[in-house]
This record gives structure tokens, C-alpha cells and sequence, in this order.
């Protein structure tokens, strides 16, 4: 089946969202009979609500959580600056092997806009990777701090705002909606 016309899209913001909208893209596209990976660049830690529905698609949408947790987070933080470079790095590799290998027809890369901003990935390997995409492959980046190039270069990008949120109130993240 395949897509005849990939594109790029960059999901961004400051707003709750990103990875959601990422995975609805993921569940129309497995719906459409595509092949879906995604990459998660910063999570890996937790357990989470998307790693239980992916595993009931496979082999149609995989997830693969190749972080090693928050980085950069104070007292929160879960894993070192040192360590999620080199997770991230490899999460790239992955990503990009995934990418060429004509075994998928979308692959998300999410939170790899936080990777970026952190400066865990440079940001000539994204440039590069999306100048490499294959033409039938879409390409999707999540996270907060989308670098400029990137959002040039990409064919979609969607910012996601905050107006109000529930953390504000001391309302901490919830299993099942939150991640």
C-alpha cells in the first residue's frame, strides 16, 4: 500500500497535546493500513497508556521508548544530561534506520523537538534526516521547542498553546490521560 506523497510535519508548543495528536495520526493511519513507528526521544521511564494500545496493534503501530526519562528538570529530573544524549543519539539511529528501510510508512519522532532544544541531538541530524526522507514516508517531530530549520523545512507545523492547565491548580499528571 504505502503513501505515494510523504511530508513533514511538526507538532510544537507549549500546550498539552503534541504526542496525542501524533498518536491520532497513528491510529487513522494504522486504520488506512499503514505501518506506524514511533520513537519516543525523552520518555522511556514510565510505563504509559499509549505502550498498552500500541501493543495491540502490532505489527501495524510500534512504539519504541528510547529515552532514559525528564532530563533537566531540577530534583524531578530522571535521567543525567550525558546519559539521555547518548539515548537520544541512538534513538536517531534507530529512527533513521526504521526510516529507509521501507518496512514503515509513518514514523514519529516524539519529543525529538525537546532532544533537540536540550541539545542532546544536533540539529543538523534532524535537518539532514528530513532532507534524506524517503518520498513516500511521513515524517513526524513532537515536542516542545521546535528549532527554526525545522520548522521551515517542514511541509506542516501546528503549535500547540497553553490557555489554562490543570497543573497550574496542582493537579499532577493522571494515568490514563495525562501518559
Amino acid at each position: 500500500m504505502g503513501l505515494n506523497r510523504g511530508l513533514v510535519q511538526v507538532y510544537t508548543g507549549d500546550g498539552k497535546g503534541k504526542t496525542t495528536a501524533s498518536i491520532g495520526l497513528a491510529i487513522r493511519a494504522v486504520g488506512a493500513g499503514f505501518r506506524v513507528l514511533m520513537v519516543q526521544f525523552i520518555k522511556g521511564v514510565r510505563k504509559t497508556g499509549e505502550l498498552e494500545t500500541a501493543a495491540l496493534l502490532v505489527p501495524k503501530f510500534r512504539i519504541v521508548p528510547a529515552g532514559k526519562g525528564f532530563v533537566h528538570l531540577g530534583s524531578r529530573s530522571e535521567s543525567s544530561p550525558s546519559d539521555s544524549a547518548e539515548a537520544a543519539m541512538d534513538a536517531l539511529a534507530f529512527a533513521w534506520e526504521c526510516m529507509e528501510s521501507g518496512e514503515y510508512d509513518v514514523v514519529i519522532l516524539d519529543e525529538v523537538n525537546c532532544a533537540l532544544s536540550l541539545g542532546l541531538i544536533p540539529v543538523n541530524e534532524i535537518v539532514r534526516m528530513i532532507e534524506m526522507k524517503p518520498k513516500d514516508v511521513e515524517l513526524v517531530l513532537t515536542g516542545r521547542g521546535a528549532d527554526p530549520k525545522v520548522m521551515e523545512m517542514a511541509d506542516l507545523v501546528t503549535e500547540m498553546r497553553e490557555v489554562k492547565h490543570p497543573f497550574r491548580n496542582g493537579i499532577v499528571a493522571r494515568r490514563g490521560i495525562e501518559f
